[in-house]
């Protein structure tokens, strides 16, 4: 592989701690932890407590998706108006860098619980959308052959990354909530203080100079072409093409029907990333001894398995490596229903049983595994609908639709586990998204309607 392409894939790299660490190994569980103390402290009930815990969560992902939903596609017909991404991905990057290290200042009290809880969206939205801009490269970098297993390639580098910085986390740093001590037995470096749960918050400064240090491969080999960049352009324009392609979509059946199942399987991806160690916490029990092999585990699959289904991908298209990821995830969203410490599918488990520790290391690796490759596979389908001359418009369109309902999973687990008081049937929702993206998926051209551009437009 070239230069272009290992800075390409460098954004993967050092953006990737933000979902592995901060959205559900590190920060995530520690959040959720904090919040239900706080809300207990408030005078709700234990399970009250943990279930408002994940509400909470729920409508901070609500929100930061809602916001991803609306701007991302302006930002993409924008961007290819004026031929310009580096400038709004340094952008994003220093709003990444904010968020990121804000997390610090998260104390086991909860002071500034809400506070925070803006500031690791805000992180999280600036790297959503910088993503909108590293995706719009991927048709450059290659065939339309090439584009899956680059793509494949690149998201299994960006889960190695994450790997290698989980491992620094849980061997230096996160410490145990009962022994205070890390993964090697050790306190956390640099003096911090475990019992003001110091180790678990450098999290965030940790994430914002992983990202720093790595992004720099990008910044030096990945350029915009001078040829098309223009440092003017008439807000009239980016909104008129902004209309066509919307009303495009509309006349492309393939493209629209991609979309609109993306847009309901990937929000449900999006809530298992997002709340699985939050369940792991509130319903197993599970500390970061748990957490972490749990983890580790999860990433290595990612890794593994979105690298094999960028092959599978040149092998047979997307379509059917989307498919099959999506089946792996039901069986897996099922499983997080019907169970719990105490029972499986209603029946009863003896008391200090391990299988429900044995079954959810198995969905992680599952989770890890299957989504991942659903990520680059969609990456790739997404790429044989795209017009090539204006790519940033395209993957505005394809963040749009991971982001258009991104508030639904989280709205919706929010309002089931607040009305059931039940952080296990709070899943249910996603269960269903799962379904109907994999209905709508029905009317997509495996081979995408890249050929047919001109004539729909």
């Amino acid at each position: 592989m070239n230069k272009r392409i290992w800075g390409w894939m460098a954004f993967d790299w050092a953006s990737q701690p933000y979902y592995t660490l901060g959205l559900t190994f590190i920060f995530g569980p520690y959040f959720a932890l904090v919040a239900a103390s706080v809300f207990m402290s408030q005078g709700l009930a234990d399970e009250a407590a943990r279930a408002q815990a994940q509400s909470t969560w729920a409508f901070g992902q609500t929100v930061a998706g809602l916001f991803i939903a609306v701007t991302a596609p302006f930002l993409g017909v924008f961007a290819d108006n004026t031929g310009r991404k580096r400038p709004w991905i340094l952008g994003f990057s220093a709003l990444y860098v904010i968020g990121a290290w804000s997390l610090w200042w998260l104390t086991p009290d909860g002071a500034d619980l809400m506070l925070i809880l803006v500031m690791f969206y805000v992180g999280f939205i600036a790297a959503e959308s910088a993503l909108n801009f590293i995706n719009a490269y991927l048709p450059s970098l290659g065939t339309e052959k090439e584009v899956g297993r680059i793509s494949g390639s690149g998201a299994s580098f960006g889960y190695w990354g994450g790997l290698i910085s989980l491992f620094i986390m849980l061997f230096l740093f996160a410490e145990g909530t009962e022994t205070g001590k890390t993964m090697l037995g050790i306190d956390p470096i640099f003096g911090l203080d475990a019992g003001a749960r110091e180790g678990t918050r450098a999290v965030g400064p940790f994430m914002a100079v992983w990202y720093i240090l790595f992004m720099i491969p990008f910044f030096m080999w990945v350029k915009d072409d001078p040829q098309v960049t223009s440092s003017k352009v008439r807000m009239t324009k980016v909104l008129g093409d902004l209309r066509a392609t919307l009303q495009s979509v509309v006349r492309r059946k393939s493209l629209g029907a991609f979309l609109l199942g993306g847009m309901f399987y990937r929000d449900a991806l999006n809530a298992l990333y997002a709340f699985g160690g939050v369940y792991a916490a509130l319903v197993l029990g599970w500390g970061i001894e748990e957490l972490g092999p749990f983890g580790v585990i999860s990433v290595i699959a990612a890794a593994v398995f979105t690298y094999v289904g960028g092959r599978f991908d040149a092998r047979v298209g997307p379509k059917p490596v989307i498919i099959f990821c999506i089946l792996m995830l039901l069986i897996v969203c099922i499983i997080v229903v019907g169970m719990s410490r105490e029972q499986l599918f209603g029946v009863p488990l003896a008391a200090g049983s391990n299988l429900p520790d044995i079954i959810f290391f198995t969905c992680g690796t599952v989770i890890g595994g299957a989504g991942g490759a659903l990520y680059a596979a969609s990456r790739s389908m997404m790429v044989r609908h795209t017009d090539p001359e204006r790519p940033t418009e395209a993957f505005g369109l394809f963040a749009l639709s991971g982001k258009a309902t991104a508030f639904l999973a989280p709205l919706l687990i929010g309002v089931f586990t607040a009305m059931t008081g039940n952080v296990q049937l709070g899943f249910l929702p996603v269960i269903f998204l799962f379904l109907l993206g994999l209905l709508v998926l029905n009317w997509v051209d495996k081979d995408g309607d890249r050929s047919e551009w001109s004539a729909s437009s």
